[in-house]
């Protein structure tokens, strides 16, 4: 009898226990976490708590470079099926100190694809390299611009590329690129050749595009339309210069390139008069190196303004 009645209280207290313990829950929970809290008062939580570092990482700002606006920012009939530069991609190969924000005098043709005077940190960076440190030369610093574009490296990825012109041809170059651009053409690198010390033999042999340089053509004493920001090379170590000298023998520029010069083997990168690239120069006006009668030229691209070189 004593049994019974202590199991009947035991299972009493185990009721009363269990409803106190449901009641408690009910009313005072305390241990919400904030994903919790914020799923049933969402406005009580700050948003940059609850925005992820993922979030953080994609804004635009993130995206953004010292060169000038980012792609984020084209209209959407320019912008569809191109892929976006990424901030590591536009700073990777910058080479100058052209002075951000933008000059009042820049001229955008599409969104990175413009041309400014040359600001006067990258004038004094120049200096002694690619335009010469006594000033004297035929070309004023007043005629050359800087030239922003983008393209597509070997690798497929876009990056930033960077050319100094005479203002001449500033337009056309911003329109090339730009084409070059929207069919993916690969450039391999487009900087300044002043991050070769204004050594054209190091660039090409880097299969670096280029323009600006003051300088005298190969193996001559006369000045080279890249002197005056007139020519542009494209890819040149898949397309060389070649020429003879006066004994009659070939010389291939830059070294290492003689596998290149058999313009009728068919290999990546090779320019011919199909090529966009050709095709594209050709329409706003340019002659082509690859051309030429005697010597061959196929990186070389020059066009000379009416009245001749400056």
């Amino acid at each position: 009898m004593n049994k019974k009645i202590i199991y009947k209280a035991l299972g009493i207290l185990a009721v009363v226990i269990l409803f106190f313990a449901g009641f408690s829950r009910m009313f005072f929970k305390t241990s919400m976490t904030l994903a919790e809290y914020a799923a049933l008062k969402p406005s009580a939580v700050p948003e940059t708590v609850t925005a992820s570092a993922e979030d953080t990482a994609a804004t635009p700002d993130a995206l953004s470079n010292d060169s000038g606006p980012g792609l984020d920012s084209l209209p959407d009939s320019q912008n569809e099926n191109v892929q976006q530069p990424s901030a590591s991609q536009a700073e990777d190969k910058t080479h100058t100190s052209q002075n951000s924000p933008a000059s009042p005098d820049r001229i955008t043709w599409q969104e990175e694809f413009y041309y400014e005077p040359l600001s006067d940190t990258l004038i004094a960076d120049i200096t002694g390299s690619s335009y010469p440190a006594n000033g004297t030369t035929d070309i004023a610093l007043e005629d050359l611009v800087f030239v922003h574009v983008l393209h597509y490296d070997f690798d497929g990825e876009i990056a930033s590329g960077e050319l100094i012109s005479n203002k001449e041809i500033a337009q056309d170059l911003v329109e090339i690129f730009y084409e070059l651009y929207l069919a993916e053409y690969q450039i391999e690198k487009i900087v300044l050749i002043d991050a070769y010390g204004g050594d054209d033999e190091a660039s090409m042999a880097d299969n670096n595009t280029s323009c600006f340089n003051y300088r005298v053509v190969e193996g001559s004493s006369k000045l080279s339309q890249h002197a005056y920001g007139l020519a542009v090379d494209i890819n040149p170590f898949y397309n060389p210069y070649i020429r003879y000298d006066k004994a009659g023998d070939t010389i291939i520029s830059p070294a290492g390139s003689f596998d290149y010069a058999d313009r009728s083997q068919n290999f990546p990168y090779k320019i011919d008069a199909d090529d966009l690239c050709c095709r594209l120069f050709l329409a706003h006006g340019f002659t082509w190196g690859g051309n030429w009668n005697s010597n061959k030229d196929y990186q070389h691209f020059q066009k000379i303004p009416t009245g001749g070189s400056p």
